[in-house]
């Protein structure tokens, strides 16, 4: 099975290639740049593979949450190289993508969505280490997070911009948080091949971006406050 996937919802981007089981991966440099190194970095992984795009399985992208720009670029681009190969897409949650780098079997991923909210979901892994979502992703006030009982563990870039609030909020309910971590295409890639074997392809005229925030623009004064990012 050979898989091409693209994550650029947040600053530090990647692409990779799933191809007879492994993956191979490759990160795009700077926020500011995804949309001039995405396609030549496609190219490079794909060449060094000896494929094409028509030879893929098909592509999956990173549908978000996350930065808007991001998600619409990701989205375009899988759109367009499928459109033009006759390739089927699958879109991955982001913040599932994020959830599978992690072992824990309860898994609270909360990304900083900027004007003081997040973006949010609860996942479990069951007995075959499939996760399962435990409702939608939302967007919020950090001081609002409710979690089933349990003990979860959290991760994703909320835990630093808001770590104090959500370690206040969850109390004893949460074992720990890794910060650091970001969405990576590798395991867009992983969660991707289960569902092509599924056959849960979609056409590129039907995928789009998950914002879940309603408003997907910033004002000139809120695009200042954020350091001019989406």
């Amino acid at each position: 099975m050979n898989i091409l996937a693209i994550e650029t919802s947040c600053e530090t981007g990647s692409i990779a290639l799933l191809s007879g089981g492994h993956v191979v991966d490759s990160e795009l440099d700077g926020v500011g740049t995804h949309s001039e190194g995405v396609l030549p970095a496609i190219d490079w992984l794909l060449g060094e593979a000896g494929l094409g795009v028509s030879q893929l399985d098909a592509i999956a992208f990173g549908s978000g949450p996350g930065a808007f720009t991001g998600l619409r670029l990701a989205c375009g681009v899988a759109q367009g190289l499928a459109l033009g190969s006759g390739v089927g897409l699958v879109a991955v949650c982001s913040l599932e993508a994020l959830a599978a780098q992690r072992s824990e079997a309860r898994l609270l991923v909360a990304t900083d969505a900027r004007l003081g909210e997040i973006y949010y979901c609860a996942y479990e892994r069951d007995a075959q280490d499939i996760l399962r979502a435990i409702g939608e992703p939302a967007c919020g006030r950090p001081d609002a997070v409710s979690l089933p009982g349990g003990t979860w563990f959290g991760v994703g870039s909320a835990f630093g911009v808001h770590g104090a609030v959500l370690h206040s909020r969850l109390g004893d309910r949460l074992m720990g948080s890794a910060a650091d971590a970001v969405p990576r295409a590798a395991q867009v890639a992983r969660l991707a091949a289960r569902r092509v074997a599924s056959g849960e392809l979609i056409p590129p005229q039907l995928a789009a971006p998950l914002y879940v925030r309603d408003k997907v623009a910033l004002t000139t004064s809120e695009r200042l406050a954020t350091g001019g990012r989406a």
